[in-house]
């Protein structure tokens, strides 16, 4: 707050007699040697950096020796009713096979893509370059969807 304004023929307010203002910035500013009562803060911890994958790092789904099947589930990150469908789907087909493994993008997703196909074989649902409102998507009925991928695995 400013200083009140002083009229005319009052005298000057003694500075001497009244107390200092300590404010964190003035502290820093005189290196903490105003008042000592006061501790400087303390830095913050530093965020490890963020690994950046490279080709070698990217782990392949593994196959089990057994003749289970590895399914892939590519869905795009740019709505959450992709991933809905996408971890109902997953639920499924685990529920409804025994010993399959179903991926959700091992890579980085294709963008507006829905997409459920067997690795290195036949594509189930092939949804590419969805623009919104993903009307193809959201017309799906994910029950007869599931049970007809199991259908074909077996």
């Amino acid at each position: 707050m400013a200083p009140k304004k002083r009229r005319e023929g009052e005298a000057p307010v003694d500075t001497s007699t009244t107390s200092v203002r300590v404010t964190r910035s003035s502290t820093r500013r005189l290196g903490a040697k105003a008042n000592d009562s006061v501790a400087p803060a303390p830095a913050p911890p530093e965020r490890p950096k963020k690994k950046v994958k490279k080709t070698e790092d990217v782990k392949e789904p593994e196959k089990v020796a057994d003749g289970s099947k590895t399914i892939v589930i590519e869905h795009c990150k740019q709505c959450n009713s992709f991933k809905t469908r996408a971890t109902q789907v997953k639920d499924g087909l685990e529920k409804g096979v025994l010993g399959i493994t179903v991926v959700v993008n091992p890579e980085k997703p294709r963008r507006g893509c829905f997409e459920i196909r067997e690795e290195g074989g036949e594509k189930f649902i092939s949804l590419l370059d969805m623009k919104r409102p993903f009307a193809p998507m959201k017309a799906l009925d994910m029950d007869k969807v599931i049970s007809d991928i199991i259908d074909k695995i077996k």
